[in-house]
């Protein structure tokens, strides 16, 4: 056998790899986010790609340039695809983040020192980084690691499927805002029961300044709820998250 042509081969054989993996360590959750250095994430794809290539069926090396740059495209759209399925997903916290601060009163816009964008943004910020720490404390960076692997069961190299691709990235959606609701659930419920409450306590009282006490026991209420929610929020989203990346499909 010819050294360079086996080399080229070989090189080629863990490019491809590499432009799936490289593509989804780009925006999978935890891999992917914004305070972890990009050429971190190129490194560790790089590794994954060398250590992986022998098991995974990277298909046939195309040997005309035009065919070789379709077999590339195709494998960086699947994992993009694959690492922004699992971002769409995770969007679901933010989802409920938002919800979550309307309701309890942080997203206030007339509450002195707190407008809406800080409020809301503070309570999704806080469970997107709850989740990531949660991704890495059990272990389900692991899992990720093998979704990937499993990829090239679910797509094989050199085929793409965009009906199917889209209409997976609207099931993802479904499913992120169905996680956000789920994990706000608590908060609707609260904010009915405590805006009945202060309702009928203005229609008996009507010299109460309502907005100034409804403020404060809505903000306590609220994060009273958020801690003992927290916990509940993000199994539901671990367990969504795990089960697609089992499958690879929603």
């Amino acid at each position: 056998m010819d050294l360079s042509a086996f080399l080229t081969t070989q090189f080629l054989t863990v490019a491809l790899v590499f432009a799936r993996i490289g593509a989804a360590m780009m925006f999978i959750p935890a891999f992917g986010e914004s305070f972890v250095f990009v050429r971190h994430r190129l490194a560790m794809s790089l590794l994954l790609s060398i250590v992986i290539a022998p098991i995974v069926a990277s298909g046939p090396i195309p040997g005309d340039p035009a065919g070789l740059i379709r077999a590339f495209a195709f494998e960086v759209t699947i994992g993009a695809w694959i690492g922004m399925a699992g971002r769409v997903l995770m969007t679901g916290l933010q989802v409920a983040g938002a919800q979550i601060g309307m309701v309890s009163g942080l997203s206030n816009a007339f509450a002195p020192d707190i407008g809406s964008f800080q409020g809301s943004t503070l309570i999704a910020t806080a469970l997107l980084l709850a989740a990531v720490a949660i991704i890495f404390a059990a272990d389900i960076h692991h899992v990720i690691i093998g979704a990937l692997i499993h990829s090239y069961d679910v797509f094989p190299a050199g085929r793409l499927m965009p009906g199917d691709l889209a209409e997976h990235m609207v099931k993802a959606g479904s499913a992120a805002f169905y996680v956000g609701m789920s994990v706000a659930a608590p908060f609707y419920v609260m904010g009915v029961v405590l805006n009945t409450g202060l309702g009928l306590t203005n229609r008996m009282l009507p010299s109460l300044p309502v907005f100034f006490v409804a403020a404060p026991v809505l903000i306590a209420s609220g994060l009273f709820v958020l801690v003992l929610s927290v916990p509940t929020a993000l199994r539901t989203f671990a367990a969504r998250f795990v089960e697609w990346l089992g499958l690879l499909t929603f």
